[in-house]
């Protein structure tokens, strides 16, 4: 495909994905099974454009007056990718297969493109009804906190330490140029290239020998701070597929028990691969079933429970761009209520001296500080662990990392701008006795 045919269909697929308000991935894969002629490099470069031009959404339709597929991507292109009005021009000559050419009215706008005097939902790229949410917690820093989530996210992985050491892992991969992470002493990361084109990194004999697992830094930083004892009771309780379950394992050594648990028995069908693989041997799966109360037996009993908290995803939007654009007010009110049950529940099953963490994957004070609160408020026998305390699991990393992230009452809170990651909001708690 010419790079004005790639420009013409990834228009096609964005008007798809705005029309039938559905997944990205989704759009990107139903174009390509109807297009197979398209090559391996083309599908990439129509995911780069598609996404980039969701990241700057906003921005795109404020420098070209419009929310046209069309319009946005023109935009994206003279305001993310740099591209010159002649540039522009080139790629829209009416040819074969590309784009239209340019009306008089897109040659102005594309010459001179500025967000001059545009309001900060547009400047940083994100739902205007999020504005006040997001003003809650960054203030006037977050068109820049925003503009850091607009940013192409890397590729992280964690080193799965039942199995390899970082230093070999690291050899292993050499042809990959991966760097230690900053904050994890179990992160490595691979920056991409200028397409966003990710490695086949599922490919690698240390993926299939369960060396590494792909999992960013923010999320290894959340399990870490949960500081899991090697021998100890440990509770999963929104396990999902997994993740931060092998992550777990791998902390505690394979010793000790660590149950797996999800409401949704489907979300937990990837984990049994990925632990097997992992070599992890100290987890037990609870799947619901039914009526059944297949966590009785561990009320009270638990040294941790971790709760991953299902939640609007915010934090993420630098890996799922189109996700901020078809987030609405429901959903945030559907997912705070959902979270308020799942804490309570969790609750019941730590121990007197046992610790609870709650980890959301959100930006927004009402699926994070204000969950807390509202806990503690019910119950009085919990209090949260200060983050000078919770970071020493860390070990030297943990000051530094106190220092860039988000301190705040409740936890910690991570973001692409200050540390790097995803959005993650992490409280520790411990209850009395």
């Amino acid at each position: 495909m010419t790079p004005s045919a790639r420009l013409s269909a990834a228009i096609d697929i964005l008007a798809d994905l705005i029309t039938r308000r559905r997944p990205a991935g989704d759009a990107i894969k139903d174009w390509g099974l109807a297009h197979r002629f398209a090559g391996s490099g083309d599908r990439a470069a129509l995911s780069g454009i598609v996404f980039d031009t969701l990241r700057r959404r906003a921005s795109s339709a404020y420098v070209m007056g419009s929310e046209e597929p069309r319009a946005l991507v023109l935009g994206m292109l003279a305001t993310v990718r740099g591209l010159d009005l002649a540039a522009i021009e080139r790629l829209c000559d009416g040819g074969r297969f590309a784009p239209a050419p340019l009306t008089a009215d897109e040659r102005t706008r594309l010459e001179s493109p500025s967000l001059e005097g545009a309001a900060p939902w547009v400047r940083g790229d994100y739902p205007q009804w999020l504005d006040g949410e997001l003003k809650a917690v960054f203030g006037e820093d977050r068109v820049d906190e925003a503009r850091a989530l607009a940013a192409r996210a890397p590729l992280d992985m964690r080193v799965n330490t039942l199995k390899a050491k970082p230093e070999d892992v690291l050899a292993d991969l050499a042809h990959l140029s991966p760097e230690p992470g900053q904050w994890s002493p179990l992160a490595l990361r691979i920056q991409l290239d200028a397409d966003g084109k990710q490695p086949p990194l599922t490919s690698e004999p240390a993926f299939a020998k369960g060396d590494i697992e792909v999992q960013d830094e923010g999320s290894q930083i959340a399990a870490i701070l949960a500081a899991p004892i090697p021998g100890s009771q440990v509770l999963d309780l929104c396990a999902g597929a997994g993740g931060k379950t092998l992550e777990l394992a791998a902390l505690m050594d394979n010793k000790g028990q660590l149950y797996a648990h999800d409401s949704d028995v489907r979300r937990l069908k990837p984990i049994h691969e990925r632990l097997q693989r992992a070599g992890v041997r100290n987890v037990q799966i609870r799947a619901p079933r039914g009526p059944m109360d297949v966590l009785a037996d561990l009320e009270d009993h638990m040294d941790l429970v971790l709760v991953d908290a299902p939640c609007t995803g915010t934090g993420t939007w630098r890996r799922n761009p189109d996700a901020k654009w078809r987030v609405r007010p429901g959903a945030l009110a559907e997912r705070t209520a959902e979270q308020a049950a799942i804490l309570e529940r969790a609750a019941r099953y730590v121990r007197p001296g046992g610790r609870l963490t709650y980890v959301t994957c959100s930006l927004l004070d009402a699926e994070n500080g204000a969950q807390i609160r509202a806990l503690l408020t019910k119950r009085p026998d919990f209090a949260v662990i200060p983050s000078t305390e919770t970071v020493l699991a860390l070990g030297s990393r943990g000051l530094a990392l106190r220092t860039a992230a988000l301190d705040l009452p409740e936890g910690l809170m991570l973001t692409p701008r200050r540390t790097g990651t995803d959005g993650f909001f992490i409280s520790v708690l411990k209850r009395a006795g």
